[in-house]
């Protein structure tokens, strides 16, 4: 007989031998005697045994269940433990991990199994990770509040690390910046120190608290409190300007003091004091000459200094006060000694008494008074200056004209050949004198064009003690013509005179039959060798003459040509030779001494 339970439609004898091999099989076998020995009714007996099939399915499907739990869980773990590893390479920039297999082969357990270690492996290479990534993140994060004026921050682990992304070049790219930073920071810690040191450096010198003005910046900055320096742009800004503010205050005095010094310097030139007077401000006349960055020394410009400067400026002012006269006196004596030196023209006697007047009463300031003083010595030394190659030449046409008066005055002296004592020492200044004499017309020649050129770049007339210089130039010249013309008017005058003694004295002394007389060819060639170094000094005269004293001696020939016309060719030949001859040696002798040794 068999019997159908449940789903398993299997017969019941089979399932009961089946069965019998097991303890339930056992248990089942004994129930069926027990049944057997009761007489249990068949119908029953099958519903038992459906019922126990039933629980038992139940049982079954229980434990497969927690079986198919158990599974989907070692899968899940199996999928995060890939995924998670999968995920640390990625973030830490790793393609694989050395000693774990691509491939994952046998049951889940083993899987899970092989890949823990590897996971385990990576979670620490992560962990070692973050902590780089969070140190270096948090030096950043330090420097940068440093930089921006927070030196407080200082909590490293508050740094926030993106673990998707922890790999080498993302670290390194980090490291960049923190070294960019830390070089920065560096840079910047050296502008501080530079400006630190300006500030001692300029405080020293104008005497100021260093340490005062540093604090006021910021309280960091002071070396004494202990805290980190701020950096900030801010402080930099503020620094900067605090030494632009000190290094103005230092130009301020030091211009101050230069006038102070150049205030001292003028009063002590003023007034003669001594040198032992000025020792006492030497560090103040020393910084006349110096940049305000030459300025360095301690000291150099604080304000006891300034004040001390001061009260020296203002006692000397006084005692100028009372010297006021005296240098004004020594003003005016110093530009009349240069319009004296150069002939210039001296300021007029009723001006200066009306300034000393002025200065008297009180109604001229000292120091416009010096001021214009000043202005008008340099003004007349820039006049001299500009004169003294005019009055160099001339002073030279002066020492010229005094040779050549003396020259005249040689010149006129009629025992000037006679035999005597110094007689060959004037001749030798006569030939000196008549080389100098002869060298004026071209230095005036000279002087009259700088004249005229002075004149038309200053548009003033150049005087010589108050006197035109070109009007004095054009006399000199308009003398000198008239003293050539009547030079030359006086020689041909001689010429005449003797040319008419010469015929008289051949009409008288010619005789009939010897009219066709001939002097001897050697006694002629004699005469002529004779004459003709007088012919030589004579054109030498000449040409000293120029061109005016030329024109004259050729109206002078021609003159005597005429007046010989009517005594024949022959005739006025041979007077006309002697004549020559005798007016050649008389010329030469009254106006030229011949060479002289010197």
């Amino acid at each position: 007989m068999e019997y159908q339970v449940g789903s398993f439609q299997t017969p019941v004898r089979m399932r009961s031998s089946a069965l019998l091999e097991t303890s339930c099989g056992y248990l089942l076998q004994e129930l069926q005697m027990i049944w057997n020995e009761v007489g249990e009714d068949q119908f029953e007996r099958e519903k038992v045994m459906l019922d126990l099939e039933q629980e038992c399915l139940e049982v079954y499907r229980k434990k497969v269940d927690s079986a198919n739990v158990s599974r989907a869980r070692l899968h899940q773990e199996l999928a995060e433990a890939e995924a998670e590893f999968t995920h640390l390479l990625l973030s830490l920039g790793e393609r694989s991990l050395p000693g774990r297999p691509e491939k994952m082969t046998g049951t889940l357990k083993e899987q899970l199994d092989s890949i823990t270690p590897a996971l385990r492996e990576m979670r620490l290479r992560k962990d070692d990770r973050m902590k780089k990534f969070r140190s270096v993140q948090g030096q950043i994060q330090k420097i940068s509040a440093e930089i921006a004026g927070q030196p407080e921050y200082n909590d490293s682990s508050m740094a926030i690390v993106n673990e998707n992304d922890l790999s080498l070049k993302k670290l390194e790219e980090y490291q960049v910046d923190l070294q960019r930073l830390h070089n920065e920071k560096n840079e910047r810690l050296q502008r501080v120190e530079k400006y630190i040191d300006k500030v001692h450096n300029l405080s020293a010198i104008l005497g100021m608290d260093s340490s005062m003005i540093i604090t006021k910046v910021h309280p960091s900055l002071n070396e004494l409190s202990g805290m980190s320096k701020n950096i900030s742009d801010s402080i930099l800004a503020k620094l900067n300007s605090t030494v632009e503010s000190l290094e103005e205050e230092k130009q301020k005095r030091l211009e101050k003091i230069c006038q102070l010094g150049k205030a001292l310097t003028n009063l002590w030139n003023l007034m003669d004091t001594p040198s032992s007077d000025r020792q006492l401000f030497s560090h103040v006349t020393d910084l006349l000459s110096v940049s305000s960055e030459e300025v360095s020394d301690p000291g150099t410009l604080t304000p006891i200094i300034i004040q001390q400067a001061e009260a020296e400026v203002k006692r000397l002012d006084q005692l100028k006060a009372s010297k006021m006269k005296e240098l004004f006196l020594k003003k005016q004596n110093e530009l009349e000694e240069i319009c004296n030196k150069s002939h210039m023209e001296i300021p007029s006697q009723s001006e200066m008494d009306n300034i000393i007047n002025l200065l008297n009463s009180g109604e001229i300031d000292h120091a416009d008074l010096l001021m214009s003083m000043d202005e008008q010595i340099t003004r007349a030394k820039e006049e001299a200056s500009s004169r003294k190659a005019i009055m160099e030449k001339v002073e030279r046409w002066m020492m010229a004209r005094d040779e050549e008066r003396w020259l005249e005055e040689y010149n006129r002296d009629e025992n000037r050949y006679s035999v005597s004592r110094g007689a060959h020492k004037n001749l030798r200044r006569a030939e000196r004198a008549r080389i100098t004499a002869n060298k004026i017309p071209a230095l005036v020649d000279l002087l009259l064009a700088k004249s005229k050129s002075w004149e038309e770049e200053r548009k003033k007339v150049f005087l010589y003690d108050e006197v035109p210089l070109l009007a004095m130039l054009e006399e000199y010249n308009m003398s000198r013509l008239e003293k050539e013309e009547e030079k030359l008017r006086q020689r041909e005058k001689k010429k005449v005179q003797s040319q008419v003694i010469v015929e008289q004295e051949n009409l008288f002394t010619t005789r009939p039959g010897t009219s066709n007389r001939r002097p001897s060819n050697r006694s002629l060639n004699g005469g002529l060798s004779n004459a003709m170094p007088l012919n030589r000094r004579l054109s030498l005269g000449i040409q000293h003459l120029g061109s005016n004293s030329i024109n004259s001696a050729t109206q002078g020939i021609s003159f005597i040509k005429e007046g010989g016309k009517a005594q024949g060719e022959k005739m006025f030949a041979r007077l006309s030779l002697g004549s020559h001859l005798r007016d050649e040696t008389a010329s030469v002798v009254s106006t030229f001494s011949g060479p002289v040794s010197p």
